[in-house]
């Protein structure tokens, strides 16, 4: 086959010997551009799945420490402490009442749950309130760290009164199952 190939080829004459041997070669750039481009998302895939699979392993590498510290967190937590999601919005609203928040209120609260803890999240949003107001709510609220975590704090000012702020913020709370 080969042979009839060759007597063919070197039977025509020089311009379309000069022509075949061009189709031919567009013919290999567009392989090779084809291959370069699959060659390249080959080597991408795998570069993204070796970096994925060394963190996978430093996790799993640390797995004894993290669940030692996980132990050890859930072991400072007390059960009756922890705050289910209408317990945490009480709480939320009776701190903010108790530095003298009034223009202040929840959206209602959202549960993510793996069986053994629960966590809810509370948007609040508090309006028009001074500094000095809002600084007490922000320390009542770390002070029932980690029951309460902040996860979300934005602070705007009133546009008609700069000294007045809005205070918006997500707050949540591990419940343990019991």
């Amino acid at each position: 086959m080969f042979r009839t190939l060759r007597i063919l080829f070197l039977s025509r004459l020089l311009r379309e010997k000069v022509l075949l041997l061009g189709f031919v070669a567009l013919g290999m750039l567009l392989w090779l551009s084809s291959f370069s481009t699959r060659g390249g998302r080959f080597w991408r895939e795998q570069r993204t799945t070796t970096v994925a699979l060394k963190e996978q392993q430093q996790w799993l590498g640390n797995r004894s420490s993290i669940d030692a510290a996980v132990q050890k967190a859930a072991g400072r937590l007390v059960a009756a402490n922890t705050l289910d999601g209408t317990r945490l919005a009480t709480e939320v609203s009776s701190l903010a009442s108790s530095v003298g928040l009034r223009n202040a209120g929840g959206e209602p609260s959202t549960k993510t749950s793996n069986g053994q803890f629960s966590v809810h999240t509370l948007n609040y949003t508090i309006r028009n309130a001074d500094f000095l107001s809002l600084l007490k709510f922000y320390v009542a609220l770390r002070d029932r760290s980690p029951y309460i975590g902040i996860d979300q704090f934005s602070l705007t000012a009133n546009p008609a009164n700069p000294a007045q702020l809005s205070l918006s913020l997500r707050v949540s709370s591990v419940e343990i199952a019991r």
